[in-house]
């Protein structure tokens, strides 16, 4: 077995040292993976965002808040804790997730492991509000892994831990988040005296050392017990101390020697330095193809609902293919978020949702995995308005035919179209291709060669009479490489 020479590398807890880390080229090549948002949250199941209600129904004037009250109590008698009997994970079968992921096209997959409401899923010896000990006595995330793998999948976690030193009030003494009895869950008090004046954190509000060191020893639990191929940090990686974060990436990336396998770690906004991890984009997207490798963690729900909602909409299988097939047309991944109920089922809606990526993946797929993306991402008159964090949730595209994303692979580039195009279309943008350059034109799904020709605006094809898939239709161009 030839080894990578990188996996003998070794890394020290420094930023020079961990900019040698190279992302694996699994990771760029999986394109697309699938996580779960499953947690006590799941209970109330209450929007707009499902994962935050621990935190808004603690505070007057929010509409979970409202909820809360005229549903369960005040808080200050029904508090967050409340909710664990509820979480019952009854029918939590991950072998059946890891099946439908896979059924779905996700080359990875994995829970979130801890969100910011500090209930773990794993069997954690550093915290006792964990799924092992409580709701469904269970090692959510052991199982998990077992399941992912034997589906030859990579598996993952997100961590977002790091934002529970904020996210409960703990100067609210006539709340059970200032009581220490539950510091383990909603941890531990402080800064009592006054609430911070960030919605997020206050910056004179840093975390403790102890604190951080819970924060360091969680994922060195995870990492040795479960052995992640992929680690996803949320947004509160950026208030963590950062000698500890080096210590944590030099421990993981270390890791690659051991296991004989890469692995990967992204990350939002600013907080690792370039080159250390990649960027992940919260319910983003691009408007050019980027020079980094980049990823975006998007919803199925039709919003930004993370966790189970019992009313909301769903995105379309439609919609999710042709976001994975511009992610992958600019240097990008996708990353989709799917909410199950509180007794482990995942909702119908999604089922629908994620058995349409699947039928479209089975199709085209190759025109996904394994490809790099080609020296323009694509042509068409649709154009983003909104572009980076958040701007999925605030505007909806209507491709069209004429809208074209390429991907490479090989001799073969492919031009995929996000809606039928015309019978007889042409694309522009191969106009730069060499006289004799271009060797054959299939549609991946449909049999046999299609007429084409290369004329001064492009080249030009004869599409069939029949599609072969729906949503989107990858063009499979063989070039001539030995000119």
């Amino acid at each position: 077995m030839t080894t990578d020479p990188r996996m003998a590398l070794r890394y020290d807890p420094d930023w020079r040292s961990l900019r040698r880390h190279r992302t694996p080229q699994w990771f760029l090549d999986a394109k697309f993976g699938i996580y779960t948002h499953w947690g006590v949250y799941s209970v109330p199941a209450q929007g707009p965002n499902a994962t935050w209600y621990p935190y808004n129904m603690y505070r007057e004037g929010t509409p979970q808040f409202q909820h809360h009250a005229a549903t369960y109590g005040h808080p200050s008698t029904f508090g967050y804790k409340d909710f664990i009997p509820d979480f019952t994970g009854a029918k939590f079968d991950a072998d059946a997730w890891a099946q439908l992921f896979q059924r779905a096209g996700a080359r990875f997959a994995g829970p979130v492991a801890e969100h910011h409401d500090g209930f773990a899923l794993w069997d954690s010896r550093h915290t006792a509000w964990n799924a092992a000990r409580m709701g469904p006595r269970r090692d959510v995330v052991g199982e998990l892994a077992q399941a992912v793998r034997r589906r030859d999948m990579r598996f993952m976690v997100a961590m977002h831990h790091a934002e529970n030193w904020w996210f409960f009030p703990h100067w609210r003494p006539d709340l059970d988040t200032a009581d220490p009895r539950y510091a383990g869950l909603y941890g531990p008090p402080h800064n009592q005296d006054f609430p911070p004046a960030n919605a997020a954190w206050d910056a004179q509000d840093k975390p403790s050392k102890a604190f951080l060191e819970t924060w360091k020893a969680k994922l060195i639990e995870v990492v040795d017990a479960y052995q992640p191929d992929y680690i996803w940090f949320d947004f509160g990686l950026k208030a963590v101390h950062e000698q500890y974060k080096q210590d944590f990436l030099a421990y993981y990336f270390n890791k690659e020697a051991a296991w004989g396998r890469g692995v990967a770690v992204t990350y939002k906004w600013d907080n690792l330095p370039p080159g250390v991890g990649v960027l992940d984009i919260e319910l983003g997207k691009l408007p050019d193809q980027a020079y980094h490798e980049w990823i975006t963690d998007t919803t199925v729900d039709d919003g930004a609902g993370w966790g189970y909602l019992r009313e909301t909409e769903y995105k379309t299988a439609g919609e999710l293919v042709r976001y994975l097939v511009d992610n992958v047309s600019k240097n990008g991944l996708m990353l989709l978020n799917v909410g199950p109920k509180p007794n482990g089922e995942i909702p119908d809606q999604a089922v629908h949702v994620l058995h349409g990526i699947g039928d479209w993946l089975s199709v085209n797929g190759e025109a996904i995995y394994d490809t790099t993306p080609w020296w323009v991402y694509g042509e068409g008159p649709t154009q983003m308005q909104a572009s980076g964090a958040f701007s999925d949730t605030k505007e909806k595209l209507a491709y069209t035919g004429q809208d074209i994303r390429f991907t490479v692979k090989g001799r073969a580039l492919y031009a995929i179209c996000l809606d039928w195009p015309a019978p007889s279309f042409t694309i522009r943008s191969l106009a730069a291709l060499y006289p004799g350059e271009v060797l054959s034109v299939q549609l991946l799904g449909a049999d046999g060669q299609l007429p084409w020709r290369m004329t001064a605006d492009g080249l030009q094809i004869e599409r069939p009479a029949h599609r072969p898939c729906q949503h989107a239709y990858a063009f499979k161009i063989t070039r001539n490489t030995a000119m």
